[in-house]
């Protein structure tokens, strides 16, 4: 699953995420009928709006052995609010397909540690690195230290903590725009704290989190560049990740 951020404005994330899988050996396609998951819909209470995309969302990926998404935000939308969305439509068709998808449903860190068993999958990466867990990530998957221990793996990083990690981004979607003094202040602090480890590199598993963040670093100035786990994870001696 592609998502929306990555279409149209990360495209590097779900290309990665492509890279990285058919590198460990994953037949991987990409359905073209996806489109979004309805999660800004759900979140803002429009749940009827969402129905068509959650019906399009479990057409697009019936009969796959697993739905990989490079988002946390995403997954979660698929895993939980899916059928939130078709109890409320009262269709049960629709709810026995969510139900049918949503275990098939994996955030990529969760693939790759839980599913495929690896933790490093041959990824080099020669930078000072610090590590963003999103909030949905986080907090609804539970996802927990998959995506360290997947870094902590890569040749030549420089892995070093977030100074208080778990704190929300600030980015929240809507929350953004529906609360944008308390968003940017959150967002500075994060991005203040991301300064304090001397990374070259923030990395996240959401493109939302790195675009509000990595918006306030640059501003800022600050040089330090963003980028997906799945770019780092994909990253090899012969073929690096971009970074100036």
């Amino acid at each position: 699953m592609a998502t929306c951020l990555g279409d149209a404005m990360f495209p590097d994330a779900p290309r990665a995420t492509v890279r990285l899988l058919r590198r460990l050996g994953v037949d991987v396609e990409v359905p073209q009928a996806q489109t979004c998951c309805g999660q800004p819909m759900v979140n803002t209470g429009y749940l009827d709006e969402a129905v068509p995309l959650v019906r399009t969302t479990v057409q697009a990926f019936a009969g796959y052995d697993a739905v990989v998404v490079p988002s946390g935000s995403c997954a979660g939308s698929v895993r939980h609010q899916g059928r939130l969305v078709a109890e409320r439509a009262g269709d049960d068709r629709l709810a026995d397909a969510v139900a049918d998808l949503a275990p098939r449903t994996y955030e990529l860190s969760e693939f790759l540690v839980d599913v495929l068993g690896v933790t490093d999958v041959g990824a080099s990466f020669p930078h000072r690195v610090t590590y963003h867990p999103t909030c949905h990530s986080l907090r609804m998957l539970r996802v927990g230290d998959r995506p360290w221990r997947l870094l902590s793996a890569v040749r030549g990083i420089d892995l070093v903590e977030l100074p208080r990690a778990e704190e929300c981004c600030g980015f929240g979607g809507t929350f953004a725009v529906k609360n944008a003094d308390v968003s940017v202040a959150m967002g500075s602090d994060k991005a203040r704290h991301v300064r304090e480890t001397g990374a070259e590199v923030l990395v996240a598993g959401d493109a939302s989190c790195l675009m509000h963040v990595g918006g306030l670093l640059s501003r800022q100035r600050a040089g330090v560049r963003t980028l997906h786990l799945a770019e780092v994870l994909a990253a090899t001696a012969d073929d690096p990740a971009g970074v100036a």
